[in-house]
Parts: C-alpha cells; structure tokens; sequence
C-alpha cells in the first residue's frame, strides 16, 4: 500500500493517488496526504485505478475527507474505479457524496 498526493502549483488542486490495499493500515498515510496542505484546495481528486481492495475503514477515510474538505460543499472525484470498488461504493450510496468517475 502506497499513498501519494500532489499539490498542482496554483494550490487549486490536490491529486491524491492509492497504490494497492485501502484499508486501515492506510489510515495515517492517507490522512497526511491532504492534512498537510493548507489551504484546503477546492478540487480534490483521489485515483483509485491502481487500488486492489477497499474495505469499511477506507470508506470512513473518504468521509473524513469529505468533512475536512467543507462536507457538502466540498469537490471531491473519485477516479479509476475498478467494477469491484465501484460496486462497494454504490452499495454504499457514495455516488451521493463523491462525483464518481
């Protein structure tokens, strides 16, 4: 599990990329990744095309995103996801919080 984010250099957007398992041992990783960047940009974009595996806990992790990032006013696009991680996301409604790509 591999967690990289970057800052675009006008600080509008931050690219947040998950390499293998999302899960709880992601946790710190994950929120580092978008905690350490002040302002929060208004466009968040987490690419899960590289993500094998995405359990409960990663879901509470994009939550805790969403809220960082102004909860209903925020701008966040899940990309890349595979049919397994698209399916959990919209058995769990997602879909309504995160623009889904």
């Amino acid at each position: 599990m591999a967690v990289t984010s970057v800052t675009s250099s006008d600080g509008r957007s931050l690219d947040i990329t998950i390499d293998g398992r999302f899960d709880f041992n992601a946790h710190q990783a994950f929120r580092a990744a978008y905690e350490k960047v002040s302002p929060v940009p208004p466009q968040i974009t987490v690419d899960l095309s590289s993500t094998t595996y995405l359990d409960s806990s990663a879901l509470g992790m994009l939550l805790l995103l969403r809220d960082h990032c102004g909860g209903d006013s925020s701008n966040i696009q899940l990309t890349g996801c595979n049919q397994d991680i698209k399916k959990i996301l919209t058995i769990s409604n997602f879909e309504q919080l995160f623009k889904i790509a």
